[in-house]
């Protein structure tokens, strides 16, 4: 994976505002940061603890997200 393609996927699916869409472009969003964090399990350096910092992030704001959207499918 191209070092920066999961945040363009998570972009993708915070910014995703047809509701058929979201539940594809949240699931595409977690495999690219669970296939980039794996891909850095092994590395250090300064960059490589910043960007593992704004994929735990970014994996806690797509949850949110799920979890917002399961409550709110319930709810009507």
């Amino acid at each position: 994976m191209r070092r920066y393609e999961w945040r363009a996927k998570c972009r993708t699916a915070i910014l995703e505002t047809e509701t058929s869409a979201i539940e594809g472009e949240l699931s595409d969003a977690e495999d690219a940061v669970v296939m980039r964090t794996r891909e850095l399990f092994r590395e250090t350096g300064a960059d490589v603890e910043l960007e593992r910092d704004a994929l735990d992030d970014a994996l806690y704001s797509l949850r949110a997200l799920r979890h917002a959207l399961e409550k709110r499918t319930r709810a009507v």
